[in-house]
């Protein structure tokens, strides 16, 4: 499963990078179909937000490492080495630029209602994805 990671760059700013998520656990359910299953950790504070039409954010670094879920609407985000990515419906992104300059943040064409899941500093990154 890919995903999109931006963290902080040797600059102070921030970089996109894309990640695959390993999904190493499999279960079979009642009807046989194989589920694949990443790497879990507990989050402390999982939440829905509504980021309103026409936010578009100055500067900011991620408040924590956060997996974030757009549920419906797009989001745009730009990073410090002038990489924009737009984000629609079922995309997930990890913030992961918290000591850094951070991002600019904007919702496009409306409100956007998104899926914060935090990621404690103690969940190994490295073990979460697949191989290169």
């Amino acid at each position: 499963m890919r995903i999109t990671r931006f963290h902080p760059a040797g600059d102070g700013g921030s970089v996109f990078t894309d990640l695959e998520i390993a999904l190493p656990f499999e279960r079979t359910d009642a009807e046989g179909h194989a589920i694949h299953g990443s790497r879990r950790f507990a989050s402390p504070s999982v939440q829905l937000v509504e980021l309103p039409a026409g936010l578009d954010q100055s500067w900011h670094p991620a408040p924590q490492r956060q997996i974030v879920v757009v549920l419906d609407g797009t989001l745009e985000v730009t990073t410090g080495d002038g990489g924009t990515r737009r984000f629609g419906p079922g995309n997930a992104f990890l913030a992961d630029d918290v000591a850094s300059r951070g991002h600019l943040t904007r919702t496009v064409d409306g409100a956007v209602h998104v899926l914060f899941v935090p990621m404690p500093a103690e969940v190994d990154l490295d073990a979460w994805i697949a191989p290169a």
